[in-house]
């Protein structure tokens, strides 16, 4: 037999940073230096319990957060590889 209790949380790290963001910006913290803080150091303190946002985020890996930060922001931002060129 199998239990998932967590089936409603989220589980993709975009929505769970997503959810981590609102938790940090509901007790008053800068949800972006909370966040650095705690992908540098790993260190949960980083990450309020509200919202079970200290769960959700320690579900993944701190490289596979950066690396989705990273991709988004490259996938967001894209560079002109002809822009150096005449």
């Amino acid at each position: 037999m199998f239990f998932n209790f967590n089936e409603d949380q989220p589980k993709d790290v975009r929505e769970t940073l997503l959810t981590v963001y609102q938790a940090l910006e509901e007790k008053g913290y800068n949800p972006y230096n909370q966040i650095v803080g705690y992908l540098i150091s790993g260190d949960p303190a980083y990450i309020p319990r509200n919202l079970d946002a200290r769960n959700l985020i320690r579900r993944h890996e701190r490289d596979e957060i950066i690396e989705e930060l990273v991709r988004f922001y490259l996938d967001n931002h894209p560079t002109d590889t002809k822009k150096g060129e005449k």
